[in-house]
């Protein structure tokens, strides 16, 4: 499930453009872009395919931030980033990326972890309004790279029109588990 903005701004139908190793941000400020830029890629490294910042989510959360959020939220979202790096700088003496990765990795998880706990015990009332920073970068990270190229095509299945429905195959030529890139169902 996805936030009302980013599903918007999804079929409102940007402009397909080939994301570059160069991003001036153009909502959040550059230390900010850094912070967002880090987070996304510990959501979704590098690996044998690209990560998050491989295809241009970075650029791509701030595209959604500043014509898709209101600004309610874009307000909520960059409290919660200053709330982010104010308690690395606590913890560790330094701006989040500033620090190692492997506290960087820590911190998000506790982040997260924090969040994820906190929704579950208000399950019977719908947060998604007022989500944290963290899941928000979540949503907006995964939306980003998994309506990539790369995401849906080297991840996820695609197939632009599927063909005829064929039930018991083998699992080669079904995909080899591979999750169809119309499903949203992956896990941080």
């Amino acid at each position: 499930a996805t936030s009302p903005p980013a599903v918007m701004r999804v079929l409102q139908g940007c402009s397909p453009k080939k994301p570059t190793g160069e991003w001036t941000p153009s909502f959040l400020t550059p230390e900010q872009g850094a912070i967002v830029a880090a987070v996304a890629e510990i959501m979704i490294p590098r690996t044998d395919t690209p990560g998050a910042k491989d295809v241009g989510v970075p650029g791509f959360i701030d595209t959604i931030l500043r014509d898709a959020y209101p600004k309610h939220d874009q307000d909520r979202y960059l409290t919660g980033l200053e709330q982010f790096d104010d308690q690395a700088r606590k913890a560790h003496g330094k701006a989040f990326v500033e620090i190692e990765p492997q506290q960087q990795t820590a911190l998000v998880r506790e982040f997260h972890d924090a969040a994820v706990k906190a929704a579950r015990e208000q399950e019977l009332v719908d947060t998604r309004d007022e989500r944290p920073f963290i899941l928000m970068t979540k949503e907006l990270t995964m939306l980003g790279f998994f309506t990539s190229e790369a995401g849906a095509t080297q991840v996820l299945q695609y197939v632009a029109v599927p063909g005829p429905f064929r039930g018991c195959l083998p699992l080669t030529e079904a995909g080899n588990g591979k999750t169809w890139a119309t499903e949203m169902s992956q896990a941080f």
